[in-house]
């Protein structure tokens, strides 16, 4: 696949890339050159799904903590 750089330095990810990657709006990537190569990593925000998965109590810390 091929994408084309913009007088601003812009690209866009091929809608391949981005549904094999699961990416979406406001997905952050971290870029870095490899050997003479760029390298894209997706930084998905994976703590969202952990949403309501740790239940606390009315406040207690030290209650919360013992749980």
């Amino acid at each position: 696949m091929r994408t084309v750089i913009t007088s601003k330095f812009q690209t866009t990810i091929p809608k391949g890339v981005r549904e094999k990657l699961k990416l979406s709006v406001h997905d952050a990537l971290d870029w870095k050159v490899e050997k003479g190569k760029v390298v894209l990593e997706p930084l998905h925000k994976n703590f969202i799904l952990r949403r309501n998965f740790i239940k606390t109590g009315l406040g207690n810390i030290e209650d919360d903590i013992g749980r």
